[in-house]
């Protein structure tokens, strides 16, 4: 299903979606800043380098069914809608009520109606009513392996998420013993998973 990106097109992605135009008011003249900002309600917007390593273990592709846990500002939302294409769809998942409100907003905004943000239901992680996706990214620290998020995965689908301060991609593959390969990619740090 398409060919692959690299990381040349996460970057153009990233410049298609400014991320000043997803940052609260008080906090976007430091847009430029390779760091976290902070959104409010405890959560962050992810520093920009580390989106970008994301991207790249993730691999989308135009025409994908990608979720976006933890979609905050909408930011990464948007981005992948740029990667996905017109032919492929976003769904961003939110627990915190303000955050699914500004970032939905900001999602509008960014050009990507193939793109939606819609608040997380507190009782399971992701969104397996929608399920299959191709892709899923997880942007905040889960302590331990979020199997219901492998269990969201099509066919050859990858997941990359952070889980106990590594950077881990998980890639569905029904030769392998467990049915997924997980390798790790270096250490991270995130703010928690808020999974209630």
């Amino acid at each position: 299903m398409g060919d692959p990106l690299g990381p040349a097109a996460a970057r153009d992605a990233m410049a298609a979606q400014p991320r000043a135009g997803f940052l609260p008011r008080a906090v976007r003249q430091r847009a430029g800043f390779d760091g976290p900002l902070d959104i409010g309600h405890g959560q962050t917007n992810s520093q920009p380098r580390t989106v970008a390593a994301m991207l790249e273990l993730l691999d989308v592709r135009p025409g994908h069914r990608v979720l976006d846990v933890g979609s905050g500002s909408g930011w990464t939302t948007a981005i992948l809608a740029q990667l996905v294409g017109p032919a492929g769809s976003v769904l961003g998942l939110e627990l915190v009520a303000d955050l699914v409100e500004q970032g939905a907003s900001n999602v509008a905004r960014a050009g990507v109606p193939w793109a939606r943000i819609r608040a997380a239901d507190p009782s399971r992680l992701g969104a397996p009513d929608e399920a299959p996706f191709d892709r899923i990214i997880v942007s905040a620290m889960a302590d331990t392996m979020p199997r219901e998020l492998e269990d969201q995965l099509a066919a050859d689908g990858i997941l990359v998420v952070p889980v106990a301060g590594w950077m881990l991609r998980v890639r569905r593959d029904a030769a392998a013993p467990d049915g997924v390969v997980v390798t790790s990619h270096g250490a991270y740090r995130f703010v928690p998973l808020v999974t209630h």
